[in-house]
């Protein structure tokens, strides 16, 4: 029974891994994401649909090798929730806050907080169906940032 119980484990986490490489692939394609340039930062900002916060954390680390330098941000909508993830280079976490962006992404869907590190940062909020105004709130600081 412990091996039937062992073996049922492992294969949850692979089809978990084929799971965040298809989104991944799907997400970015075997070109990348696209990246612009807003308020003078590579940024990359794209709606992941029916991933989990740890799917969001794995593309966000790839995004981030891929921009070099700059803002990522992630969101998804799963059973009407809101997540977000927000990933900032280490060059630029001293000038720009994950936490920060990520806190006005979820203020756009809902959300009360959100928190993380410098350089990475997650939240969520109730209403799903606004995590592209999520995004579309984190451009729009990352602007403002740059006219301040």
């Amino acid at each position: 029974m412990a091996a039937l119980v062992e073996e049922n484990r492992r294969l949850e986490r692979q089809a978990a891994e084929y799971k965040r490489s298809a989104l991944t692939l799907e997400a970015g394609g075997k070109v990348g994401w696209p990246t612009t340039t807003v308020g003078g930062f590579s940024f990359i900002g794209k709606l992941v649909p029916d991933a989990n916060a740890e799917d969001l954390r794995a593309i966000a680390d790839r995004a981030k090798i891929q921009v070099n330098s700059g803002v990522v941000a992630f969101a998804t909508s799963v059973g009407g929730k809101a997540s977000l993830i927000v990933g900032v280079t280490q060059d630029l976490a001293a000038s720009v806050s994950a936490v920060d962006l990520v806190r006005i992404g979820a203020q756009a869907v809902g959300g009360k907080g959100g928190g993380g590190r410098p350089d990475m940062a997650q939240a969520g909020g109730p209403d799903g169906a606004k995590a592209q105004e999520a995004l579309d709130a984190i451009k729009r600081a990352l602007q403002e940032k740059s006219a301040a």
